[in-house]
């Protein structure tokens, strides 16, 4: 009778060379502004499958990662505005050739699905709108919240919206205004399109909109700059591109 000894061994063998193959697999960390998380949770998971690396991601605004980083987080990789990552490569926290644009996107207006949509066709239309409200959702850290905070001082609004304002801590203002705490949201459009409940109304006028440019960075002295690399050439691939567009991001073209 044959012995199943050799037959085990190469089973053991097997297992061994699959452990080993995992173990030796990057783990990634990546630190990723809000606007992007929709396109991440599509996409990461094919990567993963075809590199063999582990992503670990987490997700906060573009200002709360500025602030973990300045606190000394230290993930491989992160995703916010092309201002911030400017500010992280001039304190030495990012690595300057690393820079890697990736998608860009504006502010719109969102209502609860099925809500009447108010017209905000230009600046006068939108201030209107704005002033008609009974509350408006918007962040407090985000990116959106912060510009939009601005635009109210530079509309002449700001003391009138004050009682309408719902500041959120973080979030979507699309959730808000679909519990029906606000009936207007302000964020960046592919926030608006990431909440189930909400509809966008549209984005805002040309002459007071926002583009805001999504950038990925490595940091210094990351041990997985190669595997960050790799991440941004996937982004960059035609089947990546369509998805930040389905998203509401306009994909950086290379």
């Amino acid at each position: 009778m044959r012995s199943p000894l050799p037959h085990a061994l190469f089973i053991l063998g097997a297992i061994a060379m699959t452990t080993a193959t995992q173990g030796n697999a990057a783990e990634l960390k990546l630190l990723a502004s809000t606007a992007v998380k929709t396109v991440l949770d599509e996409v990461l998971e094919q990567h993963e499958r075809a590199s063999g690396d582990k992503i670990t991601v987490s997700i906060a605004s573009s200002a709360v990662i500025m602030q973990k980083l300045k606190a000394g987080e230290t993930p491989d990789m992160v995703i916010l505005t092309k201002e911030g990552i400017a500010e992280l490569i001039k304190d030495g926290k990012v690595a300057a050739d690393s820079r890697a644009e990736l998608a860009s996107a504006g502010l719109g207006i969102a209502v609860k699905r099925g809500a009447p949509k108010p017209d905000i066709s230009d600046v006068e239309a939108l201030k209107k709108t704005l002033l008609a409200s009974k509350s408006v959702a918007y962040t407090a850290s985000g990116a959106s919240g912060l510009y939009f905070a601005q635009l109210l001082e530079k509309l002449g609004i700001a003391e009138a919206m004050k009682p309408k304002s719902n500041v959120l801590k973080s979030g979507l203002a699309g959730d808000a205004v679909g519990r029906g705490e606000s009936d207007i949201g302000v964020q960046m459009i592919s926030e608006i399109l990431a909440a189930p409940t909400a509809e966008l109304v549209g984005p805002f006028p040309a002459e007071v909109q926002s583009t805001m440019v999504f950038t990925a960075g490595t940091l210094t002295g990351s041990a997985r700059s190669n595997e960050a690399k790799a991440l941004v050439t996937y982004f960059r691939t035609p089947a990546v591109a369509k998805v930040f567009k389905d998203k509401g991001l306009d994909p950086v073209v290379r």
